[in-house]
């Protein structure tokens, strides 16, 4: 290769590394919203907190569901209809639950969503873990879980005793990127 087209090249990679690197920036400035405080009087359950009662519906019987309180780990995953990452990390989900047994790591699903629209959805993506139903909204129960952002999917990991262990913006790509995330 002769000098002008290595320097060619050389240009081309400066490019693309800078092109990457603006890409990046642009995306985590622009594309995922900034941290908005709560409205007055929403109190936010910090790292380490107990999670206040949470009693919701379940999605196909409407009967109450506790997500609160003792008892096993829980991981509680916000989603929506009209999520497509939701909709592609249900699967992981799905099978990361299926590996837990009856003492693991109990996956939760919450649909900030109306009804008809998430029935639909399970009845595309199903999943055998359960599935619950709360109108979104400025104080729903993700934003008392700390997303700040309205981001969906938003997941939040409870210990044992019931309290915020951390949360997570944003789909997992697999069974095993939950595994980890739920095991570090």
């Amino acid at each position: 290769m002769n000098r002008q087209a290595v320097l060619t090249w050389v240009a081309i990679a400066v490019l693309a590394a800078v092109s990457a690197g603006l890409g990046w920036w642009l995306g985590h400035r622009v594309l995922i919203p900034a941290e908005k405080a709560p409205p007055p009087g929403v109190t936010v359950v910090k790292e380490g907190d107990l999670l206040p009662l949470l009693v919701l519906p379940e999605l196909e019987s409407g009967e109450p569901f506790t997500v609160s309180g003792p008892g096993r780990p829980r991981l509680i995953n916000y989603w929506a209809s009209w999520c497509g990452p939701c909709r592609e990390e249900m699967p992981a989900l799905d099978a990361f639950a299926a590996k837990q047994g009856a003492n693991g790591v109990q996956v939760i699903g919450i649909a900030l969503d109306v009804r008809e629209d998430a029935l639909a959805f399970q009845r595309q993506v199903p999943v055998a873990f359960p599935l619950l139903l709360e109108t979104a909204g400025l104080a729903d129960s993700s934003v008392r879980l700390g997303n700040a952002r309205g981001i969906l999917p938003y997941t939040v990991l409870l210990d044992a005793q019931g309290r915020l262990v951390k949360t997570h913006y944003g789909a997992f790509p697999d069974a095993e990127a939950v595994r980890r995330w739920a095991a570090d």
